[in-house]
């Protein structure tokens, strides 16, 4: 039977081929209005270029300790962990109101890809709860408001998991199980979706969901051998007669398409 199906964001669900700015540019607009809430604060940071830099370094060695340790950065202790190293108290800030300042939303080029919606209402239509698990290093209040401005949220009200939250990024099984209890379905009674061979389909298939691979061109160039997916598709419309294959009889308006 199947009761769930649970999907990446990033290059899954939205579309990021469009996203052609440089991203350290953007990063630094993000964190402009970090500082001017450091500076109501009465924490003046004069060179923004000097912590935006300081930022990077400590966003880079936290996925690169990621890649043994499993534990997911977070924006937001990075943003505070960075503001010490320029003098800032701790206690000084509030984490919560730093995000905010943060100001994240839809990042531009971005959108959702066409064949999204459609989907995800058929399934919800067959009474099917579906999900998002994440590796974002932003937690998910931070990804809510970029979903509610792409027309997503209302989609996912059960199940809506960032790896910065939970601490743990994918491949680690605890990530999946979490999301599996939310929706209330076992293993083999979901179905993961997602365009990273070693994050989605690995862990997916690790836990005992059968795995989905979203190709895109990044993830087509970078197939192997080591990893199969359960199926490949280049559209979500194409999950859905694979549905049927897998579990007869889960429509339950016989001939919807």
């Amino acid at each position: 039977m199947l009761r769930a199906v649970l999907f990446d964001l990033d290059d899954t669900l939205i579309d990021w081929s469009g996203f052609d700015s440089d991203w350290a540019v953007l990063e630094r607009s993000y964190l402009q209005g970090v500082l001017r809430y450091f500076a109501k604060c009465g924490y003046v940071i004069d060179d923004l270029d000097a912590y935006a830099r300081r930022f990077r370094d400590r966003a880079m060695n936290a996925w690169s300790v990621s890649r043994t340790t499993g534990r997911a950065p977070h924006i937001g202790h990075l943003i505070m962990e960075t503001a010490l190293d320029f003098g800032v108290r701790a206690d000084g800030l509030e984490m919560a109101e730093a995000l905010r300042a943060y100001n994240w939303g839809i990042v531009p080029g971005t959108v959702v890809f066409p064949d999204v919606v459609p989907s995800l209402k058929q399934m919800i239509a067959q009474g099917i709860k579906i999900g998002i698990v994440t590796n974002a290093p932003q937690p998910m209040s931070m990804r809510d408001i970029e979903l509610s401005e792409h027309g997503l949220f209302d989609y996912f009200p059960v199940c809506r998991i960032s790896a910065a939250d939970f601490g743990l990024l994918k491949p680690r099984a605890e990530i999946f199980h979490a999301a599996l209890d939310l929706v209330g379905a076992a293993p083999s009674e979901a179905v993961f979706v997602g365009d990273d061979l070693d994050a989605d389909i690995v862990g997916a298939q690790r836990v005992g969901m059968r795995a989905v691979l979203r190709l895109t061109p990044r993830t087509e160039s970078g197939l192997r051998t080591d990893v199969v997916p359960d199926a490949s598709v280049r559209s979500l419309a194409e999950l859905l007669p694979m549905l049927d294959t897998w579990f007869a009889g889960w429509r339950r308006v016989s001939g919807d398409a």
